[in-house]
């Protein structure tokens, strides 16, 4: 017990549990933008921030470029790579809003798209509006030619911010 009467360990200990206790609280404030940017848009739809999730109306859209002729395995592997990485980057974003989604069933849309243009569009107006975004090029060892943009995953997020940036896309 003698470490503890000198004076210098003493305040070590006090400037690291504060450190530690500044640093938690200014990651909370700094690294959750996405949720203040839907909870904003929420409000510019009409819809009350407080009931966004208690519809538990949540999906995930990925988006299949049409043009490019995948075959049906080409077409499942580039949409799980969508899938991860939009999930990846929602857990580190907004893990609540992810929870919700999780809670509701996951649910996924597989939508088409005409063309590469289409998806730059769709990831815009997508991140515009706050939703997390993955667009998937392809690595080149099979069907498509390496970097080519094939599927973008847009969400998991509320159903109807979704929507404003996917509902005109008919199912895959």
């Amino acid at each position: 017990m003698d470490y503890l009467s000198k004076p210098g360990l003493v305040n070590l200990i006090a400037g690291v549990a504060c450190g530690v206790c500044l640093g938690w609280g200014l990651r909370r404030r700094l690294f959750r933008p996405s949720k203040a940017r839907l909870t904003m848009v929420a409000n510019e739809l009409g819809v009350e921030a407080s009931t966004m999730g208690e519809s538990g109306e949540f999906k995930m859209v990925i988006v299949v470029r049409t043009d490019l002729k995948m075959g049906k395995g080409k077409v499942a592997a580039q949409c799980s790579h969508a899938a991860v990485a939009t999930y990846k980057q929602l857990l580190r974003l907004n893990p609540e809003l992810l929870k919700q989604w999780e809670y509701c069933g996951q649910p996924k849309v597989v939508l088409r798209a005409p063309d590469e243009e289409t998806l730059q569009q769709l990831m815009a107006e997508a991140k515009a509006l706050g939703l997390a975004v993955s667009l998937i090029q392809d690595a080149g060892r099979t069907q498509i030619a390496r970097g080519c943009r094939t599927v973008l995953g847009i969400g998991p997020g509320p159903a109807e911010i979704v929507d404003k940036v996917s509902g005109h896309l008919k199912l895959f």
